[in-house]
């Protein structure tokens, strides 16, 4: 990393407090990242191009198949949305939870707390977001640096289509390894409750998967998408036609 004059650490200092006081995603470890967070820049989709020209039937793959099923709606309001509706915690299963399930998965090189077999306690993440390995410490300045995301963003879903759903369905959406990615933490917090229309991930080489990922998170729970959402997929997966959802 290349290294910072006076001003230019007082600068990432404001910066990651501000990330600090908008991320969410830790389980027992709230304190800020202490580690310079480089800006990461995007433009919102749905104002670069046009609607993209429709890839032919026989060139569709299971992600563009399954897009044209989704029903293209008006955002609708978000009143009365709160996260806790879904769930107020990660789920617990035969003692484990859920963050440290998706770490388990999403890390490699990984290591236990001392005595138990579900608490991850060091890793190392290639960051589907930016591209970026990062090297996962749990601690209190440091376990921020590696966050949960949900891939179809509580917000987002509750704006198209999860007012509807019952108590139960919500909850196993929170919980459900589909939805779920380990990412840098910073990216997260920048994608917030975007959609495609609105963010995509910087790693261009990750767009097809993203996106393909949150159309089978919206098919499996009946959600649905806006125009500039369904044109934003559409222009991704016209990179990658024959794209297949992931299970």
């Amino acid at each position: 990393m290349k290294s910072l004059n006076k001003s230019g650490w007082i600068a990432v200092f404001v910066v990651s407090a501000l990330i600090y006081g908008s991320i969410f995603g830790s389980d027992d470890d709230r304190s800020p990242v202490s580690t310079p967070t480089p800006t990461i820049t995007q433009t919102p989709t749905e104002t670069l191009e046009p609607s993209p020209e429709p890839v032919p039937p026989k060139k569709r793959g299971e992600a563009l198949k399954a897009l044209a099923k989704i029903p293209i709606k008006g955002r609708a309001p978000k009143t009365g949305y709160a996260r806790e509706l879904f769930a107020d915690d990660w789920n617990y299963s035969n003692g484990c939870d859920t963050r440290n399930r998706i770490l388990w998965r999403d890390l490699v090189q990984i290591t236990y707390r001392s005595g138990s077999s579900c608490i991850i306690e060091t890793g190392v993440l290639e960051d589907p977001f930016t591209g970026q390995v990062i090297a996962f410490q749990r601690g209190v300045r440091t376990s921020l640096e590696v966050q949960i995301d949900h891939v179809v963003s509580l917000s987002d879903a509750w704006q198209k289509g999860a007012q509807q759903l019952e108590g139960y369905q919500r909850f196993l959406f929170y919980n459900d390894p589909l939805n779920l990615l380990a990412v840098w933490g910073p990216a997260n917090s920048q994608k917030s409750d975007s959609d495609a229309a609105s963010w995509l991930p910087p790693n261009k080489g990750f767009r097809c998967a993203f996106v393909a990922r949150q159309i089978a998170v919206k098919a499996k729970y009946g959600l649905w998408v806006t125009q500039a959402e369904h044109d934003a997929m559409s222009r991704v997966l016209a990179t990658c036609p024959k794209k297949r959802l992931p299970t």
